[in-house]
C-alpha cells in the first residue's frame, strides 16, 4: 500500500475543506470582520498548507489498488473531521477539544447532533461554516473532490465504487463520470431551488442560504436556538418538510424523474413503501397526541407529526415541537424512523428502508420455501433480481448495524445515561439523525452529556456515515498487509 499516494488524494480534499473556509471567511468580512474572521481566516491557510504538501512533494499517480482506494475515502473523511476542528478551537467559546471534535464530525456526517447551549450566540462566519460542513458532508468529501479530479480513469471508478453502497448503485446506468455530474446536479440544484423559496417564505437570504445546506444534506444544523420551530411559519415548514423528503430518496432516481427515464421515482416499489411509512407514522403519531389531549385540532396534530417524522426518517433533525413530551406509542413509532432511515443513494443515514424492505422479503421467501421446498424464488427489488452475494451482505449489515448499536448503548448507560437517553444517543448518532430523546430531546443538545460521550458518539456517526464496514477495515491487520 503506497501511503504517498493516499496521502496526495487526501490532499484534494483537504483543500476543498480550506476552500469552504476562506468563503466563511469572506462571509465573516461581509459581517463587518466578526469575531469567527480571523480564526477561519488562520484555519483556512493552515488547512491549505497541509492540503498542499503531499500534492508538491507527491508524484500523481493514475492507477490504484482496491486497499488504497478504501483508505483515500477513509482518509479523506477523518482528514475533514480534523481539520473541521480549527476554525471551532480558534474560536474559542464552548469549543474545547472534545466538543470542537464533537461539533465537527456531527457536522461533517450530517449528524446535526451539537454540544452548543446558544447557537444564536456564534457570529455569521462561523454559523456559515457549520453549514458548510453539511454542504460538504452531505453527498461525499470525496464526490466532490472527483469534479476537481478529472483525468483520473479507472481511480475515479474505484472511488466512486467505495463511497456508494450496492443498493445506491443499482438505480444507476451510466458511468462514473457521469454519475458524480448526476449526484452534484441534483444535490446543488436541489439546494438553490430551496434557496429561493424560504427567501420568498419569509427567511433572511442568509438563514435561506444555511437552512438549505441542512436541508438537501439531511444534516440539521440551524441558526436559532429552537430549530424551525423559531419561525413559526407553516409556509417554511412545508418548503422545508418537502425538501427532507426529496433528499431522503435516491438521487439518482429524481435525476430519473426530471429527465423522464422509466425508472423514475413513480415506479419505485422502495420509494413508495417510504412514502407510505411515513404518512401512517405520520397519522399514528397524530392520533396519539390528539387523544391524549396535547392538540387542540386535527390539522395541528397532523402538521407537527408529519414534520418530525419527515425531519427523523430523513435524519435531518429539525424540530418544531418539544417530542419529549409526546405520547410513549410517538416515541416507539419515531425509534423505528431513526432506526430505518431514508433510501440508499440518498444524504441520509440509517439502515436505510431499501434494506427493510428487502430483509421482509426474504422473510417472505423463507416461509415460502417451507411451504414449497422445490420452488425457485427469485428476490426482487424495483424489478431488479438480487443475488444471493448481496442477500447476505444486506442481511450481515444489519446484523453488524444492531450490533453496534447495541455496544452504543451498553457505552452510554456506563457514563451514566439513563436507558431512554443512552439508547436515542445511540441510535441518533449511528444513524445521523441528530435529535433523541430524554436529556437529548429534540430542543435541547449533548452539551451536558459526559466527555467520553461526547468523544465515542462521533466514532458511532462515522462508522454510520460509512456504512460500517468502511471504516472498520482500519482496524484489520491482516488487510493492511
Amino acid at each position: 500500500m503506497r501511503f504517498n499516494v493516499i496521502l496526495r488524494y487526501v490532499g484534494v480534499v483537504t483543500l476543498l475543506n480550506a476552500v469552504c473556509m476562506f468563503v466563511s471567511a469572506f462571509v465573516s468580512l461581509l459581517s463587518r470582520v466578526d469575531s469567527a474572521f480571523y480564526p477561519l481566516l488562520l484555519s483556512g491557510l493552515l488547512t491549505a498548507a497541509l492540503g498542499a504538501f503531499p500534492l508538491i512533494f507527491v508524484e500523481k499517480s493514475v492507477q490504484i489498488s482496491n486497499k488504497e482506494g478504501y483508505m483515500i475515502v477513509v482518509g479523506s473523511w477523518l482528514m475533514a473531521c480534523v481539520v473541521g476542528m480549527f476554525p471551532y478551537m480558534m474560536w474559542g467559546g464552548e469549543f474545547d477539544v472534545a466538543n470542537a471534535w464533537f461539533e465537527s464530525v456531527s457536522g461533517f456526517t450530517t449528524t446535526g447532533a451539537t454540544i452548543l447551549s446558544d447557537v444564536e450566540s456564534l457570529p455569521r462566519g462561523l454559523l456559515f461554516w457549520r453549514a458548510s460542513t453539511h454542504l460538504l458532508g452531505g453527498v461525499g468529501v470525496v464526490m466532490f473532490a472527483l469534479v476537481i479530479m478529472p483525468s483520473l480513469g479507472k481511480t475515479k471508478m474505484l472511488l466512486t465504487n467505495v463511497e456508494l453502497s450496492s443498493l445506491a448503485k443499482d438505480n444507476y446506468r451510466y458511468q462514473t463520470q457521469k454519475i458524480v455530474r448526476i449526484l452534484l446536479f441534483v444535490y446543488i440544484g436541489m439546494n438553490v431551488a430551496e434557496t429561493f423559496l424560504l427567501k420568498i417564505a419569509g427567511m433572511t437570504w442568509f438563514d435561506a442560504i444555511t437552512h438549505s445546506f441542512s436541508t438537501i444534506a439531511t444534516g440539521g444544523f440551524s441558526t436559532k436556538n429552537m430549530s424551525v420551530a423559531y419561525f413559526d411559519s407553516g409556509w417554511i415548514e412545508l418548503i422545508i418538510g418537502f425538501f427532507m423528503f426529496m433528499a431522503s430518496i435516491h438521487l439518482g432516481l429524481i435525476y430519473a424523474t426530471i429527465v423522464g427515464k422509466s425508472n423514475n421515482l413513480f415506479r419505485s416499489e422502495v420509494v413508495r413503501y417510504y412514502t407510505v411509512s411515513l404518512l401512517v407514522g405520520a397519522v399514528a403519531i397524530a392520533l396519539s397526541n390528539l387523544s391524549a389531549g396535547m392538540y387542540q385540532s386535527v390539522g395541528q396534530a397532523l402538521r407537527t407529526s408529519l414534520f418530525q417524522v419527515l425531519s427523523i426518517a430523513s435524519t435531518t433533525g429539525f424540530a418544531t415541537a418539544d417530542t419529549n413530551l409526546w405520547t410513549p406509542f410517538s416515541v416507539a413509532i419515531l425509534l423505528f424512523f431513526m432506526v430505518q432511515c431514508g433510501c440508499a443513494g440518498s444524504t441520509s443515514g440509517g439502515v436505510k428502508c431499501d434494506r427493510i424492505l428487502l430483509s421482509f422479503k426474504v422473510f417472505v421467501a423463507r416461509l415460502r420455501r417451507q411451504q414449497h421446498p422445490n420452488a425457485v424464488i427469485r428476490i426482487k427489488m424495483d424489478n431488479i433480481a438480487q443475488d444471493q452475494g448481496s442477500i447476505e451482505f444486506v442481511m450481515l449489515f444489519i446484523v453488524a448495524y444492531l450490533s453496534l448499536l447495541f455496544v452504543a448503548l451498553i457505552i452510554n448507560t456506563m457514563c451514566g445515561l439513563d436507558l431512554v437517553t443512552g439508547f436515542s444517543a445511540a441510535a441518533t448518532s449511528i444513524g445521523c439523525v441528530g435529535p433523541g430523546f430524554g436529556e437529548i430531546g429534540s430542543l435541547d443538545n449533548f452539551g451536558t452529556m459526559p466527555l467520553a460521550v461526547k468523544i465515542t458518539s462521533p466514532v458511532f456517526m462515522l462508522l454510520g456515515r460509512l456504512e460500517i464496514f468502511g471504516l472498520l477495515q482500519l482496524f484489520l491487520i491482516k488487510w493492511w498487509r
